[in-house]
């Protein structure tokens, strides 16, 4: 593991100092006292529930503090950085999710037809960048270009005709493909 901005953890000196100014706070408030029988003992006394609870909210701010920081340095899994140059052209599908593709003139229906062509088509182009646009009423990216063939396929079997205003706005489709 690594991180990306190993300098940023000098800034781990802050929550140090807040940690100790709270220490020194805390210590600087005692008093010298007497034990005396009250009504309510257990708020004086050093190891009840009650009085370590209340240094919670600073320990859980201290935490927060610290681990902001190390996500701000960036912390990497790998250290190598692997550039690979393939030759691929971009390919958005534009897909009609309106009611008419429920029709049954294929086997089972039109978007079922469609979404199984298209998730053997993504697995047979493995450097191509692909994306899915959807189209009704009006139309949406549904995922942008991508190399992520899991995830594409994914969000292509969640395609259905229920996701926008029924319509056929096959103009609106094609321009948002194209743009």
């Amino acid at each position: 593991m690594f991180f990306e901005n190993p300098k940023l953890f000098w800034l781990l000196a802050i929550p140090v100092l807040l940690l100790g100014l709270y220490i020194y706070r805390v210590l600087k408030n005692r008093s010298p006292h007497m034990r005396v029988s009250t009504a309510i003992p257990w708020l004086k006394q050093d190891g009840t529930l009650l009085n370590i609870l209340r240094h919670l909210p600073m320990a859980l701010f201290t935490a927060a503090l610290v681990l902001l920081i190390i996500a701000l340095a960036r912390p990497r899994s790998s250290s190598k950085v692997e550039k690979v140059d393939t030759e691929g052209i971009d390919i958005i599908f534009a897909m009609d999710v309106s009611t008419s593709m429920l029709a049954r003139d294929f086997n089972p229906d039109r978007i079922s037809a469609a979404k199984d062509i298209a998730i053997e088509f993504i697995s047979q182009r493995p450097s191509d960048r692909m994306g899915i646009v959807v189209f009704a009423g009006e139309s949406y990216t549904q995922c942008p270009l991508t190399t992520d063939r899991a995830t594409l396929i994914n969000l292509m079997k969640e395609v259905q005709t229920d996701l926008i205003e029924d319509g056929t706005a096959i103009g609106n489709g094609l321009a948002t493909a194209v743009a």
